[in-house]
C-alpha cells in the first residue's frame, strides 16, 4: 500500500484537510489553539517530506512566468474621417464671388499593439481630402510609427509638433481652413522627417522634436521644437521654443526663432476661453531682412442652448515689415460663428470673418458649412 508521505506536499495537505476533524464546522468554535496545532502538524509534515525528498529545495508553488513569446498581444484600431464642406461669398480686393471650399477634410487610421506591460507599438496615417476641387485624397498630414514605453514615447515620421499641440490647438476651434487665423500664415502644423519624444507625467507633458531633412545643404537639425504644458482641472498653460533654418532652393537664408505661450480654461460646462501668443525673430543673413514679428489668437466658445454654440475670435498677425513696405502681410481681425449640433457627429455652422490688412485690401466672407465626423474602434487580443 502506498504511503501517504510518498505524495507531494500539496496532495498531503488536501488529504489531511479531508480527514482532519471538522474544525470549521458551524457547531464548533475555532480557537487559537486549533490554529497553532494545525500549523505545528503542517510544519512536521513539511520536515518529513523534505527528509524523504532531499533534492527538493523549495516546495513553494512556483509563480507562472509570462514571456514575451507567450503573452497575448492586445491591439486596437481606429478608423476615422471628417468631411467639412463650406459654401459662401467672399469679398476680396473689391471683388465678390461665391465659392465651395473645404475646412480641412481628412481621413486616417490609428493602430496600437501592447506587447509588454507599459510597452506598445503605434502607427498613425492621416491624409487630407481635397474637397474644394475634385474630392481626391490630398497630401499626407500625419504618417509615423512610434513606440510607447514607461519612459516616454519615441516616434519617427510626419507628426504634429509641440508648437501646434501646445500653442495652436487650444485656439483652433473654428470650422475654417485658416484657423487659427494669426497662427496660420507662417507657423507649423505638421512637420515631416521628424524625430519626436513625448513624456506624460500628470499634470505635465513634455515634447521635444527634431527635423532631419537630408535634401538640404545643412546636415544638422533643420528644425528643433520643444515645449512643456500643464493641464489640470480644465486649465491649460504651455510654453514652447522653436528654431528652424530657412532655405530657398537649398540656399541658406537664415533662421527663425520663436518663443510662444498659451493659456486656456474651461470656466464651466458652457464657457471656454483660450489665448496664444508667439514672438518671432526673423534672423537673416541679409541684415536688412532681419526683423521681429508676433501672432496673437484669442478664441471663446459659449453654449447657448443644448444644440447651439456661439464662437468668436480675435487675432493679429505681424510679420515685422514696416507698414509702408510692399512685402508687409500683417493683418488683424475677428470672426463670429454660430454652430448647430443636432447630433454628435454633425455640425452645421454660419460664420462671418473680417480680416483687415495693413497694406493689402481687406477680406470679408460669410459662409455656411457642414461637418460630419465618423469614427470606428476595434479591440483585439
Amino acid at each position: 500500500m502506498r504511503s501517504i508521505l510518498s505524495y507531494p506536499l500539496p496532495k498531503i495537505m488536501m488529504i489531511y484537510l479531508m480527514f482532519c476533524p471538522p474544525l470549521l464546522a458551524a457547531e464548533r468554535t475555532v480557537t487559537w489553539a486549533d490554529i497553532q496545532a494545525l500549523e505545528a502538524q503542517l510544519k512536521e509534515l513539511k520536515a518529513r517530506f523534505l527528509k524523504q525528498n532531499p533534492n527538493v529545495l523549495d516546495i513553494k508553488s512556483p509563480k507562472p512566468s509570462v514571456s514575451a513569446s507567450t503573452q497575448k498581444n492586445h491591439s486596437q484600431v481606429d478608423v476615422y474621417a471628417t468631411i467639412r464642406p463650406t459654401f459662401g461669398i467672399i469679398d476680396e480686393q473689391s471683388y465678390s464671388y461665391w465659392d465651395v471650399r473645404d475646412a480641412l477634410s481628412h481621413a486616417g487610421i490609428k493602430a496600437a499593439t501592447e506587447f509588454a506591460t507599459g510597452w506598445s507599438a503605434q502607427l498613425h496615417g492621416e491624409w487630407s481630402i481635397d474637397l474644394a476641387n475634385q474630392g481626391n485624397f490630398g497630401k499626407s498630414r500625419r504618417v509615423y510609427t512610434a513606440i510607447s514605453t514607461p519612459f516616454g514615447r519615441f516616434g519617427i515620421g510626419k507628426q504634429r509638433p509641440p508648437q501646434y499641440l501646445f500653442i495652436a490647438e487650444y485656439v483652433d476651434i473654428f470650422n475654417h481652413a485658416s484657423s487659427p487665423f494669426a497662427y496660420d500664415p507662417q507657423s507649423i502644423f505638421f512637420v515631416d522627417n521628424l524625430i519626436s519624444y513625448r513624456l506624460d507625467s500628470d499634470p505635465f507633458t513634455f515634447i521635444a522634436v527634431g527635423q532631419y531633412a537630408g535634401d538640404t545643404d545643412d546636415n544638422q537639425t533643420d528644425l528643433f521644437n520643444v515645449g512643456v504644458s500643464y493641464d489640470v482641472n480644465g486649465l491649460h498653460a504651455a510654453l514652447t521654443y522653436q528654431q528652424n533654418d530657412v532655405h530657398v532652393e537649398k540656399v541658406y537664408l537664415g533662421e527663425n526663432r520663436v518663443w510662444a505661450t498659451s493659456l486656456a480654461y474651461q470656466f464651466n460646462p458652457r464657457l471656454y476661453g483660450a489665448i496664444s501668443y508667439q514672438a518671432k525673430d526673423y534672423r537673416r543673413v541679409a541684415v536688412s531682412e532681419t526683423r521681429k514679428g508676433h501672432t496673437i489668437d484669442f478664441s471663446m466658445a459659449y453654449q447657448l442652448a443644448t444644440d447651439y454654440k456661439l464662437k468668436t475670435g480675435f487675432f493679429e498677425f505681424n510679420d515685422g515689415y514696416h507698414f509702408d513696405d510692399t512685402s508687409n502681410q500683417s493683418f488683424d481681425g475677428f470672426n463670429i460663428t454660430l454652430e448647430w449640433l443636432p447630433t454628435p457627429p454633425l455640425r452645421v455652422h454660419l460664420e462671418y470673418l473680417n480680416k483687415s490688412y495693413f497694406y493689402r485690401s481687406d477680406i470679408e466672407s460669410f459662409s455656411v458649412g457642414l461637418r460630419y465626423d465618423f469614427k470606428r474602434h476595434w479591440q483585439f487580443n
